[in-house]
């Protein structure tokens, strides 16, 4: 009798569970760790902007939406023609690194809903590389001037989309292909300028080694003349004595003979 009585219970219980099961994905979701989310209210204020919804497990009512964005760094390849400054077509393949600022991520929707890489991102990219590319000639951005190019996109690129909450991270030109008899010209050019560097080279070294002997000989002549000048008669006189006085301690028999030579140097006669 019991059992019958709840049975009408046991029944409710079961459907109500048939129904949460139904209606959770509706009334519950998930934030992952590199995620953050908005909601927007049907019934109320519309798309909250200012609350972004952190990592975690949330509940929400079955008639407000979730917009849930990754905010991790991504990045984008593209392949494009540009022209340069002399209206010569290149081919060049870039890669963007990026990610939403996580605080912000409701005015992105807002404005450029969740497609914002291909609403935003890539084509404010791809009009930047054309821009600046056009202010140079294909032998800047194939050689001398790549780095400040790449530079300059970036730059360019950082300002834009930092306007839109969009941080950019770095961009890349990962190839530049240019038309074989531009290449190869452009190659020869830069390979006669190394030339033509090392050989500039080799005659600094030379003129260096020039001077320096130069200033070398010089020095060994003033030297010279400096002796010469101060070696007088009685300097010479004086010197021989000393040599001789020196000669005569070792203990080899010899004869000296005092004013022996011309100017009065002693004379060593004998010895073994």
């Amino acid at each position: 009798m019991n059992n019958r009585r709840l049975l009408p219970f046991i029944i409710l219980g079961v459907i109500a569970l048939f129904v949460i099961a139904g209606i959770s994905s509706s009334l519950f979701y998930t934030v992952q760790a590199d995620e953050r989310a908005v909601i927007f209210y049907k019934f109320g204020e519309g798309l909250d902007k200012e609350n972004v919804m952190q990592p975690g497990f949330h509940m929400k009512a079955p008639w407000n939406e979730v917009y849930i964005y990754a905010v991790r760094e991504t990045s984008a390849d593209e392949n494009m023609d540009v022209l340069d400054k002399s209206g010569l077509s290149i081919h060049v393949e870039v890669t963007v690194r990026f990610h939403p600022l996580a605080d912000k991520i409701g005015y992105i929707h807002e404005k450029f809903n969740r497609g914002y890489v291909n609403v935003l991102v890539i084509p404010e990219m791809r009009s930047v590389v054309r821009q600046i590319m056009g202010r140079y000639t294909a032998e800047e951005i194939y050689s001398t001037k790549r780095a400040e190019v790449e530079s300059t996109i970036k730059a360019e690129s950082e300002k834009i989309l930092g306007e839109n909450s969009v941080r950019m991270v770095a961009l890349l030109i990962r190839s530049i292909q240019l038309p074989d008899q531009i290449r190869i010209a452009i190659q020869n050019k830069l390979q006669q300028e190394q030339e033509a560097l090392a050989y500039q080279f080799r005659l600094d070294k030379e003129k260096s080694e020039a001077e320096r002997k130069r200033i070398q000989a010089e020095g060994e002549a003033r030297a010279n003349n400096i002796i010469n000048n101060s070696l007088t008669d009685k300097l010479l006189k004086m010197r021989g004595i000393e040599a001789t006085l020196e000669l005569s301690k070792s203990p080899n028999s010899k004869v000296i003979v005092v004013g022996g030579q011309d100017g009065g140097m002693p004379l060593i006669l004998g010895g073994n």
